[in-house]
């Protein structure tokens, strides 16, 4: 099929995507029971954000691609020839590649219009509320389910139901507000939101979700030990108010840009009981569960970057991913 120059480079483009993106995530697949393995030993923040770049590796890395070496590429050394031919292969990878980020746009899109909602809903029957130690006043709203949550992403609030504010007790209310604030200090909203923006590696098919649930988990339990740090009072009054929010019932309607004490992706009976027993119990992790792999990785991380930039100032690399996209094309 007969392309003009800018359609042949859109196909390019997402036909590049695809393949490397599908060829790196079936890496972090093959890589993902060692990687939970070294999260599962792992103090949960440092598992919280190793999982969070093990996951969006694929995506990071593909995006280096297309817009580092593909386009540069295509715009510097491809000839502004009109109707050169684009093979069934190149245009079946590319309705791929723009299937998934269609999938991803909607996802995102989605996402946003029903935080948007969400918080709109709160603001017009909430009301703003001073609270001790909390910077911003909190939104107190009227609703039957319980919610006690850091919703937003540009300008995450922390919104409290009303029947939670009256249900905890002040030790209770102070460990829940910590955990929420520990929520915010770690951008985990925005982190959702680039899971949401992330494309799976195939159309409808999520290979990611055992990964995505995992670092959810891991992120409770980093907020929650932010939340006592260290004070086993506190520990006591943030797990008996998990456990009256979890009686009060879980809300299931919640915006997917949203942090809360309880989260509904990891709101299950034996997630619950695994967060009130580590938080009485005093937890061993190891303390450098990577160091093994420091000293080489830093190596490699330095070989790595080197290689990066020597094919970026080096103008016979545009050639050969030229040459490379050429192949592609036909």
């Amino acid at each position: 099929m007969a392309l003009p120059y800018l359609l042949r480079l859109l196909c390019l483009c997402f036909a590049t995507f695809f393949l490397v993106h599908a060829a790196s995530a079936i890496l972090v697949w093959i890589g993902a029971p060692a990687a939970l393995r070294v999260a599962q030993h792992s103090k949960p923040g440092f598992a919280a954000r190793f999982l969070f770049v093990f996951r969006m590796f694929p995506f990071v890395l593909t995006l280096f691609v297309v817009l580092g070496f593909c386009i540069p590429s295509y715009l510097w050394l491809e000839p502004l020839a009109s109707g050169e031919k684009v093979g069934f292969a190149c245009l079946g990878a590319a309705a791929l590649g723009l299937c998934v980020w269609l999938l991803s746009l909607f996802r995102v899109g989605f996402s946003l219009l029903r935080t948007s909602r969400y918080m709109s809903s709160c603001e017009r029957d909430g009301q703003e509320v001073a609270v001790e130690g909390e910077a911003a006043p909190v939104l107190v709203v009227k609703r039957d389910s319980p919610v006690m949550a850091v919703a937003g992403l540009v300008h995450p609030r922390l919104i409290v139901s009303r029947n939670v504010l009256h249900k905890l007790t002040p030790e209770q209310r102070e460990a829940a507000f910590r955990h929420e604030q520990a929520h915010q200090a770690s951008r985990d909203n925005l982190k959702r939101f680039l899971y949401l923006l992330a494309p799976d590696a195939f159309p409808f098919i999520s290979g990611f979700r055992k990964i995505e649930r995992q670092w959810s988990r891991y992120t409770e339990w980093a907020a929650d030990d932010h939340a006592v740090d260290g004070d086993s009072n506190r520990a006591l009054s943030l797990a008996a108010a998990l456990v009256s929010v979890a009686k009060m019932g879980v809300n299931h309607q919640s915006a997917y840009l949203l942090s809360s004490l309880y989260s509904t992706l990891v709101a299950e009976d034996e997630d619950l009981a695994v967060r009130v027993d580590r938080l009485l119990r005093e937890q061993q992790y190891a303390e450098k569960p990577l160091a093994p792999l420091v000293q080489v990785a830093r190596k490699l991380a330095v070989v790595a970057g080197s290689l990066v930039v020597a094919a970026l100032v080096w103008p016979g690399s545009l050639g050969s991913v030229h040459q490379i996209l050429e192949k592609l094309i036909q």
